[in-house]
């Protein structure tokens, strides 16, 4: 890559990010990786015993896999190392349909002439360039496959690709395949920048095509209609993988790197801002998903190209009962409560659980604090058990929907907050919300939890500078995840009922994580949504964990953890990726 080409590419970036934004990009780009990830790719490839393995393996149902690929004057080295990279399969039941329309340049049809013959190549001259949509249409045309499979005319496939695909279909019954990849510099010699994908994430899919390649679909999900939508050119792919996802009965992502993304000066991958357009068209399909869907949604574009927010309307106003556990520090449950005070939405009830205070400015605090005839105060008996709290509040509550908020947590840096939160809870899908919280200092408290993390749960990029948006801008966009904090979280009053509220038996630790994985078996989902912003000292009421009794209760709740939920902490959480550590927040590689 030449260095004038670096120098207006860094141009364009500070033209459109400013300098501050602009910065922050470059010092990211300029962090080394903890494990450097060619290395790592490497290392993970599979060897030829394990190549062999698989061409020795029979697939149920053996399905035939079309590769669909528009080509528009290809360079011949690109070409030549896309079919090898089909050829090398260990799956051998697939075709490469190549739909031409470089007009009257010849070259693709000159590379193929001096290919070994093979039956499974078929080529098709295009009269005219109809756009990236009908072309990659025309190919479509062409497949004879019970699935077919998108791919770029100058990128790669390793040689597992096609056998984890068809694996997927004939051992999962999938309808739909999608998997992880990397790039790849134009001349192959170094692998970076890889994308690990979660499991099916329809919020994330919202936020960024983060689906992309390799993608897989069976030929009767598509219909006999042509797929892509010209409307939609630039975002064909997100057009399309939005309906076939909307239609999939069985999605199945398979997280292994096995598309390989060229990086070139021409190539998106390389130049987002070589295709400004396509994010325009990204914003319109997200658009068309929301009305199909019967959402009602206003979607921007985020400064980070091929990113987006959709922020859902509230045009009612139910009432949302506030809980909150507390124990004296009345300094900052008077902070809690004025941010709420503050908020813009006002049909709320307060309701205060009291436990165990001593201090007399606390009880003073309570009397000021009934003044708002939205604040209630309940008295629970018991020693601290987080769960019988928040289930004693609950109990006296009468919104259709459930906050709740640690007494040292303020909305100080909105008013928007619980709009925001609402807006995304009183969809029909969603069970619980939860927010983007941040230590006193603006570095990050909470961005969601996974599964696994720390050994039982754990929330993700602690520490992390509050301008910053970590690993492909987790940190900052909607996505739905296994787990949220308790310290702000909403939750449908009916779904909190349903699946039996807070488990009592978890006093302090974890809580909040079987709650959400209690309500994600049920059929919700959980959203974390990084636009509602609050400010957290955490556990200012609880104290440290340093006495024996701690010791042996939080040992206990940890074993409730493995024993009730064994299968996710077996088998890794489908919101994250198999692949990154579970001994660290930041989505770095696991070693």
């Amino acid at each position: 890559m030449s260095g004038i080409y670096k120098l207006k590419k860094a141009w364009r970036y500070l033209k459109h990010f400013g300098w501050k934004e602009f910065w922050i990009h470059v010092r990211d780009r300029l962090e080394p990786e903890e494990i450097p990830y060619d290395p790592w790719f490497r290392s993970h490839c599979p060897d030829e015993h394990e190549l062999e393995r698989q061409r020795q393996t029979q697939i149920p149902g053996e399905p035939l896999i079309s590769v669909v690929v528009p080509v528009y004057r290809t360079p011949e080295k690109f070409l030549r190392e896309l079919i090898d990279s089909l050829q090398v399969q260990t799956y051998r039941k697939w075709e490469l349909c190549l739909a031409d329309a470089s007009g009257d340049d010849d070259s693709v049809e000159r590379v193929l002439q001096t290919l070994p013959s093979d039956s499974r190549i078929i080529y098709k001259r295009l009269e005219n360039n109809a756009g990236i949509s009908e072309n990659t249409n025309a190919a479509v045309a062409m497949a004879t496959g019970d699935y077919i499979g998108f791919m770029d005319h100058d990128d790669l496939l390793a040689p597992q690709a096609l056998f984890r695909v068809a694996e997927a279909i004939g051992k999962k019954g999938a309808d739909l395949v999608y998997t992880d990849e990397d790039k790849v510099t134009a001349d192959l010699k170094k692998h970076l920048q890889p994308h690990f994908k979660p499991d099916f994430n329809p919020d994330l899919l919202r936020s960024n095509n983060y689906i992309t390649h390799f993608l897989v679909v069976k030929r009767t999900l598509i219909g006999d209609e042509p797929p892509l939508n010209p409307a939609f050119d630039g975002a064909q792919d997100y057009d399309f993988i939005l309906r076939m996802t909307e239609k999939a009965a069985n999605i199945v992502h398979v997280p292994e790197i096995v598309y390989h993304w060229r990086t070139h000066e021409a190539s998106t991958a390389d130049n987002p801002m070589s295709k400004l357009y396509a994010y325009e068209a990204g914003k319109r399909a997200i658009e068309a998903q929301l009305k199909r869907r019967g959402l009602e949604g206003e979607v921007t574009l985020l400064p980070d190209y091929g990113f987006y927010r959709v922020r859902y309307a509230v045009p009612d106003r139910p009432l949302i009962s506030v809980i909150i556990p507390n124990k004296d520090h009345a300094a900052a449950l008077k902070a809690c409560v004025s941010s709420l005070q503050k908020a813009d939405y006002d049909e709320l009830e307060i309701i205060i659980v009291e436990n165990n205070s001593t201090e007399a400015e606390t009880f003073a605090l309570y009397e000021d604090l009934k003044a708002d005839p939205r604040v209630r105060i309940v008295t629970y008996e018991g020693g601290f058990n987080y769960s019988a709290i928040n289930n004693l509040g609950v109990s006296q509550a009468r919104g259709e929907y459930l906050l709740f908020l640690n007494n040292d947590v303020r909305g100080d840096i909105g008013t928007d907050w619980i709009t925001e939160m609402l807006g995304m809870c009183r969809r029909p899908d969603t069970g619980a919300v939860g927010a983007k919280l941040y230590y006193p200092n603006d570095t990050i408290q909470h961005a969601g939890c996974v599964i696994g993390i720390g050994g039982v749960a754990g929330a993700m990029f602690v520490g992390l500078a509050r301008s910053r948006s970590g690993y492909m801008h987790k940190a900052s966009i909607i996505q739905n995840l296994s787990a949220v904090t308790a310290a702000c979280m909403m939750v449908k009053t009916a779904v909190f009922r349903e699946v039996g509220g807070f488990e009592e038996k978890l006093a302090v630790a974890f809580n909040d994580m079987d709650l959400c994985l209690k309500i994600g078996r049920a059929g919700y989902r959980i959203v974390y949504d990084p636009y509602a912003e609050l400010y957290h000292d955490e556990s200012l009421s609880r104290g440290p964990e340093d006495s024996e009794e701690k010791v042996r209760r939080f040992q206990e709740e940890i074993e409730y953890m493995r024993t009730e939920w064994i299968d996710i902490l077996k088998n890794g959480d489908p919101n994250y990726n198999k692949n990154l550590s579970l001994k660290k927040w930041n989505y770095s590689l696991r070693p």
